[in-house]
């Protein structure tokens, strides 16, 4: 498995895996042993929260320091570390499944500096079927790390010493789970219900042409992912994010309109005197939304309180390589009726 790869472009991941800062408690906590990718990102998530009793608990017998203390105190100066991982191999030995993991960090101390590391972890999962009390499950054996005198993009290693050869896999898709985790640790994965080894991802194909594409060139397909981010009241919130051949992995800016709403008495009660858009901005998510494959265009729907009477909603569509808002429609009055109004439209024939 692949689970959290990086493959891509050096200009995209210098813009889309940032030097965070945030504090520990602002870093969404992450416990997922379901695969060896997952096991290494929740332990780096485990240090980034400075929780060091359950990064230390991810290895097995063979821990990385003398004591709890020793192990805690190496991390002292780091702020962050950033990981990503190759293509895992496999092999079983010994009624146990081993995984080779090749693995590459950046981590940035407190005082503003940063290094960055690559080599390999050595992960082992002790057959689940016949093991006794106390349980084992997947764990750390060993990890061998050296300094890199390459970039952090540039440093992950193909595969591991001695290891078989790696898993063959859908990466844009890994890569994809790894971007989204990277630029929202805000956003919760999983579906209520959902399955907790996995974010909870859509994916789509979409057939094209660029304007400028003579007649006998051929179709062109982007791919399409979707993912859930998380529930409120009563909106839920999505981020897309989109592959081709000639932009590579990226994640989709929605345009959507600033709007100015002005009401009788300057009472939002009252009676909307006007809607008026003054300006546009983007944004990675959108609200109670959905990707509609007959039209190539996605939807969404904000309420602006439950009852849903008052309302946003924007139709982007796909054209060019490209999400272009084409319709936006707001229902601006708390009256208790659905009544939209269109702000914009050049998705309607005059």
């Amino acid at each position: 498995m692949r689970m959290t790869t990086l493959a891509l472009p050096t200009a995209v991941l210098l813009t889309c895996i940032p030097n965070f800062t945030a504090h520990a408690q602002e870093t969404r906590y992450i416990d997922d042993r379901s695969s060896a990718a997952s096991l290494i990102q929740s332990f780096y998530n485990a240090i980034n929260r400075q929780e060091y009793a359950r990064a230390w608990d991810y290895f097995g017998d063979q821990k990385p320091a003398k004591d709890l203390d020793a192990f805690a105190k190496g991390y002292q100066g780091t702020q962050q570390v950033n990981v990503i991982t190759g293509s895992v191999a496999s092999e079983g030995a010994a009624g146990s499944t081993f995984y080779y993991l090749p693995v590459a960090i950046i981590a940035f101390d407190k005082a503003g500096g940063e290094k960055v590391f690559a080599g390999c972890y050595t992960l082992r999962l002790a057959n689940p079927a016949i093991q006794g009390e106390p349980f084992r499950p997947l764990h750390i054996e060993k990890g061998s790390l050296k300094p890199s005198t390459v970039s952090y993009e540039d440093a992950l290693p193909k595969d591991c010493p001695d290891a078989p050869a790696p898993e063959q896999t859908d990466t844009i898709l890994s890569d994809v789970r790894t971007l989204f985790d990277t630029m929202h640790p805000e956003c919760d994965r999983h579906l209520p219900g959902g399955d907790p080894a996995n974010a909870e991802v859509e994916q789509y194909t979409i057939p094209y042409r660029y304007s400028t594409d003579a007649d006998g060139d051929p179709e062109r397909t982007a791919r399409l992912f979707r993912f859930y981010c998380g529930t409120g009241a009563y909106n839920e919130s999505h981020v897309y994010y989109q592959h081709n051949e000639d932009e590579g992995l990226r994640e989709v800016q929605f345009a959507t309109p600033e709007l100015d709403v002005r009401y009788e008495d300057d009472n939002s009660d009252e009676k909307v005197d006007s809607v008026s858009i003054i300006g546009y901005k983007a944004t990675p998510k959108l609200i109670n939304s959905f990707y509609d494959e007959g039209s190539h265009s996605i939807t969404s729907h904000g309420k602006w309180r439950g009852v849903g009477d008052a309302s946003d909603s924007g139709t982007w569509l796909f054209r060019n390589g490209e999400f272009t808002l084409v319709k936006y429609d707001v229902d601006a009055s708390y009256d208790g009726e659905i009544n939209p109004e269109t702000v914009l439209d050049y998705d309607t024939a005059p």
